[in-house]
């Protein structure tokens, strides 16, 4: 168990023996073998009220026969769960089988364009693909989605994959029942728990292209539309926020030409530019009517991820995760992420930022809650998502190995600006997940769970630590390395 130290500036740290010199790169190697319940090892105690199902997604296929992907985000997906039982954790893992996945296994190449990568086409095929684009991907390795009683995997194309949450076996393509069309979607929907719906939007590409809202209830496989904005040139969005009454598209001023997009032969993220003399626009809409109500600019940013957001005294407040710009993207290139000295310096430049939105027009205000940087955030979603909050759990960097990959587990309190870390040598958390304390009676009353990757010794574990304290509790070694991964969810219930 790691020992905790004090500082003081209000952070924690936990350190453990290990190796400085281990390689993030062990994170996007192949992991090609599956297993299914494995006993698995644990060190701790865990506590008798967590009980239940973590799932994860993420890439794990980087190279085939004939081909490797370019980028981290092009690996193809694997589903990975653990369960928590009385009598302990066990562990499967297995591909999810998309078309995406199944003709690349086949041909030993992709026929599907992925978000850095395209499949590797001889002279005539590059020219043909100016008529005929290909058809975007079902390789959805971002995040995991409930609907109903129906588990679904999850990416930026709209096509969602189901799957069974018991074996991870792949169900095929989950359908919509509409007519819905609509080129890139955000794999982060928002959780309508009140009225069992869910909230997306798509972006549609056209001479005029606009992101569609829309919302899609648990008993029906229909989308409603809720609103939508028009815009000559759409911008990457990987996720929105929302409030009680209110969602707001963040603009991000990494856009694309729609007509490049159309007949362009190179891949999907490589068509958008950086436009630093752009501002960010926040357009904030009417859940209700779908009318835009204010939109609102600042200076230009990129994010990855919404971390909360709500209404307070004629305000909409927004936190998000903030970087100076998109290059966040070109670092994470195989090429970088394999080389013999792999740096991220544009990690430690993220940062967890406030914004405040006059509702009925003005200046945004913004400030910096946590600095020294800041991803995959996650907070007490079912009972604080759209409410004002305390704590955003996150991903971050030690200050010892600013130029390291993302490397210790963060607890940033919000109202007072301050900060608890979980940090040991050599290792690499994943996304930290927040389970309540059925029993709680405070926000942080439960446990964070992260997938862990230990690159010294090439295995990864389970980590539960104390959502309060921060301190460990207990933690289960899987029997391999599990790549770098990216979103999933508990369920107590499957």
């Amino acid at each position: 168990m790691a020992e905790q130290e004090s500082f003081p500036d209000g952070q924690r740290e936990n350190r453990d023996a290990g190796s400085k010199d281990a390689s993030p790169a062990v994170g996007v190697r192949s992991l090609n073998t599956e297993v299914e319940n494995v006993e698995l090892s644990v060190e701790g105690t865990i506590p008798e009220w967590l009980r239940g199902t973590l799932l994860r997604n993420g890439p794990a296929k980087f190279d085939f026969d004939e081909q490797t992907v370019n980028h981290w985000f092009d690996g193809h997906a694997m589903l990975h769960k653990f369960e928590i039982t009385a009598d302990g954790v066990t562990y499967t893992n297995r591909f999810l089988e998309s078309n995406a996945h199944t003709e690349a296994e086949r041909d030993g190449k992709l026929s599907y364009g992925e978000f850095a990568t395209d499949p590797c086409r001889d002279l005539f095929e590059r020219a043909f693909v100016l008529f005929s684009p290909p058809e975007p991907t079902d390789n959805a390795l971002v995040n995991i989605d409930r609907h109903a009683d129906r588990f679904r995997a999850m990416t930026e194309a709209p096509m969602p994959v189901e799957f069974d949450p018991e074996t991870l076996e792949t169900l095929g393509s989950f359908e919509f029942d509409d007519d819905i069309s609509g080129r890139i979607t955000t794999a982060h929907p928002h959780r309508d728990f009140e009225r069992d719906v869910t909230i997306n939007y798509v972006t549609q590409f056209g001479r005029t292209s606009r992101y569609l809202v829309y919302e899609l209830d648990d008993e029906d496989t229909s989308r409603d539309p809720i609103g939508s904005v028009e815009v000559d040139k759409p911008a990457y969005m990987h996720s929105f926020g929302m409030t009680d009454h209110y969602l707001i598209l963040a603009e991000f001023p990494l856009v694309v030409n729609p007509l490049r997009l159309r007949f362009s032969s190179r891949p999907f993220i490589r068509n958008y530019e950086w436009k630093p003399d752009r501002p960010v626009r926040f357009n904030v809409m009417n859940r209700e009517t779908g009318d835009i109500v204010t939109r609102l600019e600042t200076d230009a940013f990129f994010a990855f991820h919404h971390v909360n957001a709500f209404e307070k005294d004629g305000e909409i407040v927004v936190d998000i995760q903030v970087y100076p710009d998109a290059s966040i993207i070109d670092r994470l290139y195989l090429d970088d992420f394999r080389s013999s000295n792999p740096r991220f310096p544009e990690l430690a430049e993220s940062e967890l930022r406030r914004y405040r939105l006059p509702i009925d027009g003005g200046e945004v205000i913004q400030r910096t809650l946590y600095e020294g940087g800041f991803d995959l955030p996650n907070i007490h979603y079912e009972e604080y998502n759209t409410r004002e909050y305390n704590y955003a759990y996150g991903v971050s960097v030690h200050d010892d190995h600013s130029g390291d990959f993302l490397n210790q587990l963060v607890k940033v309190d919000v109202t007072s600006e301050t900060a608890t870390t979980w940090y040991q040598d050599g290792v690499y958390p994943g996304e930290p997940i927040f389970v309540p304390d059925p029993d709680a009676n405070r926000e942080d009353d439960g446990v964070v769970l992260s997938v862990v990757l230990d690159a010294e010794s090439e295995r990864s574990f389970l980590l539960i630590l104390d959502a309060r304290t921060f301190g460990e509790i207990s933690r289960a070694e899987v029997p391999h390395a599990v790549p770098f991964g990216l979103h999933g969810q508990f369920a107590r219930h499957l």
